[in-house]
């Protein structure tokens, strides 16, 4: 008789091996989208990321040997970058700004997820698409798609197409913003308020914060990173409904095992973990520039795996729907912080 317990023996003492090919593809993309994001920061290494993957995708068409590989830089490297950027977030440095902004920051947010559920449903873009696009455009762009991901369990394509949506109009909120704010006659803190509760990607509010001035540049990016913060309790509530959904679906199947711990994003506990170090002063500080660099680029070479599992084909066939999703969800955002802000007389 067979041992059950030697072929999975195996598998496991292969595993590494299997892992190789996938992992070193990726990391070679990944160095060469880095470099095309220091070259253009507009861009950012995290969309170049993507954009290789999906090239090399299509072009080379990586066989069977690559996709453990691949996955696990869609997964798990997804999981570590997360955690990793909590070293990059001092709680006690956006405390003060955090609660200056928490109210135009709360209306905005619930007017992200507002709008993505009601366009969603109007425009039928599936749930996964919808929600990713929705936590893109109300926290902090590529870097909430990749944390509630794993939450989520959303396909490849889904995340894929997510960010490339929500980075096309950071492009044009860099260009137009700054325009906007001068017709407005917004002042620094105004604008800066603005930039950093209606632009989604951290990169994207630096660059049209400071275009439209340095005291508008420091107030976006402290008001952007406090906005950050929220991806903990959104991803939390998610990892809740998960759970929830799955306890119903195990419950209707007559399979009472279901566990919460299976779908609770422990990665975020990492992430805490990480911010509570660094905000206690327990992390040396020449230390920090490093770490936050390596959790850039670990989300860029997250997101590379993404785009080298994504199939091109399932994006195109979703036709121009998400785009007009995302474009819906951008202006209400934007709207509603302007709004927020006349109300409370911060412009």
């Amino acid at each position: 008789m067979h041992s059950p317990i030697r072929p999975d023996q195996n598998a496991s003492s292969r595993q590494p091996a299997c892992l190789a090919p996938g992992l070193a593809l990726a990391l070679v993309l990944a160095l060469a989208a880095s470099w095309i994001g220091r070259a253009f920061p507009l861009v950012g290494g995290a969309v170049s990321g993507i954009v290789l993957g999906l090239l090399v995708r299509q072009a080379f068409s990586p066989g069977p040997r690559f996709a453990p590989g691949i996955a696990f830089a869609g997964s798990k490297v997804l999981q570590w970058s997360v955690m990793t950027l909590g070293f990059g977030l001092s709680l006690a440095q956006v405390a003060k700004v955090g609660l200056e902004s928490l109210s135009v920051t709360l209306v905005t947010l619930t007017t992200a997820f507002a709008t993505a559920w009601l366009l969603g449903r109007w425009l039928k873009v599936r749930g996964h698409l919808t929600l990713l696009v929705g936590v893109g455009t109300a926290i902090c762009g590529g870097s909430a798609i990749a944390a509630v991901t794993p939450i989520l369990r959303a396909p490849e394509h889904d995340t894929a197409f997510a960010i490339s949506t929500v980075f096309l109009f950071n492009v044009v909120a860099v260009l137009v913003f700054p325009a906007l704010g001068h017709a407005l006659g917004l002042s620094d803190l105004g604008f800066g308020l603005w930039a950093g509760t209606a632009i989604n990607d951290t990169s994207s509010v630096v660059a049209a914060g400071y275009a439209y001035s340095p005291a508008a540049g420091d107030y976006a990016t402290i008001v952007k990173l406090t906005r950050a913060t929220l991806i903990v309790p959104i991803c939390l509530v998610l990892a809740v409904a998960v759970a929830w959904r799955e306890r119903r679906r195990g419950a209707d199947a007559g399979a009472g095992g279901f566990r919460f711990t299976h779908v609770f994003p422990w990665f975020i506990l990492g992430f805490l973990l990480a911010s509570g170090l660094r905000s206690f002063g327990l992390i040396p500080a020449p230390a920090l520039p490093w770490l936050q660099s390596l959790a850039h680029f670990l989300i860029v070479l997250a997101l590379t795996g993404v785009g080298l599992g994504a199939e091109l084909r399932q994006m195109l066939a979703t036709g121009p729907r998400p785009i007009l999703l995302g474009l819906g969800v951008w202006v209400a955002v934007a709207a509603s912080s302007l709004l927020v802000q006349q109300v409370v007389g911060k412009l």
